[in-house]
C-alpha cells in the first residue's frame, strides 16, 4: 500500500503540473482561438487527471469527480492539425465581395411644432446646461437632431411625433466598400446609387404598424415582403 500511496502522490503532482501548465498557455493565448499550447496543456492535464482517477480507483475503489476519458495525444495532434489548417484556408481567403445592407423609412409629420419641441428638448439634453441650444427650425433638422441623440438608429424616430409610412431594406453585394471621401457632404444620392458590378441579392419591404387599425390589418402590415434576385 505504500507504494501505492508514493504512486498517488506522484500521479496528483502531475495534474496540479498540468493544471498549472495549462493556465499559464491559457494566459499566454489571450483567448486567440485554436492555439496550439493550450491545446497540447488541455490534453496533457485530461491525462493526468484520467490517470490519476484510475489510481485512486484502484487503490481505494475511490473516484474523483473528474468525468474523462484518455486521449491519444497522437491523434489528438493530427485532429488538432486538420482543425488549424481549416481555419486557416478559411481565414486566408475571405469572401471577395462586400454584403451592403441599404434602408430607407418614410415618415409624415402631424403636427410640424410638436416635432420641433422634442426635437429641442433632446438637443437640451446634449448640450452643457451651460450653453446656448439654440432652436431646432426645420422638419429635417429635428429627425436629425432625433438621430443623433440616438446614435443614428432608426428606432431613435419611433416617437408620436412622426407617423411611419412604408420603407424598405436592401441586401447588395458590392465590390470594394463605401469611401466618404468621395462623396461631398451635401451628397445624399451617391453613396446609395448602385453601380454595374453590384448584386442585388433580396429586398424586404417594411410596412408600418399602425395603432389604431383592426387586428386583421396588423397583422397584413407586419408581414414584410422579401424579394430575392
Amino acid at each position: 500500500m505504500t507504494d501505492q500511496n508514493a504512486e498517488l502522490d506522484v500521479a496528483l503532482d502531475r495534474v496540479i503540473e498540468a493544471a498549472r501548465a495549462h493556465l499559464a498557455a491559457v494566459k499566454a493565448a489571450a483567448g486567440r482561438i485554436d492555439d496550439d499550447d493550450v491545446w497540447q496543456a488541455y490534453v496533457d492535464l485530461n491525462n493526468a487527471s484520467f490517470a490519476y482517477d484510475e489510481q485512486l480507483l484502484d487503490a481505494f475503489g475511490e473516484v474523483t469527480p473528474w468525468d474523462v476519458e484518455s486521449i491519444d495525444p497522437d491523434e489528438a495532434d493530427r485532429r488538432f492539425g486538420q482543425l488549424t489548417e481549416a481555419g486557416g484556408a478559411a481565414g486566408a481567403d475571405p469572401y471577395p465581395q462586400i454584403v451592403s445592407v441599404r434602408q430607407r423609412r418614410d415618415y409624415r409629420v402631424p403636427s410640424v411644432s410638436a416635432l420641433l419641441r422634442v426635437a429641442e428638448t433632446a438637443r437640451r439634453s446634449s448640450v452643457p446646461e451651460d450653453e446656448d441650444a439654440g432652436p431646432v427650425e426645420s422638419v429635417g433638422e429635428a429627425v436629425l437632431e432625433l438621430l443623433q441623440a440616438g446614435d443614428g438608429s432608426l428606432a431613435s424616430l419611433d416617437v408620436p411625433e412622426l407617423e411611419p409610412l412604408d420603407g424598405l431594406l436592401t441586401v447588395t453585394e458590392v465590390a470594394e466598400p463605401l469611401d466618404l471621401e468621395a462623396f461631398d457632404d451635401a451628397d445624399g444620392s451617391g453613396p446609395f446609387a448602385p453601380v454595374d458590378s453590384d448584386v442585388l441579392v433580396g429586398r424586404l419591404d417594411e410596412h408600418p404598424f399602425l395603432p389604431d387599425e383592426d387586428d386583421h390589418d396588423h397583422d397584413h402590415d407586419h408581414a414584410g415582403h422579401n424579394h430575392k434576385h
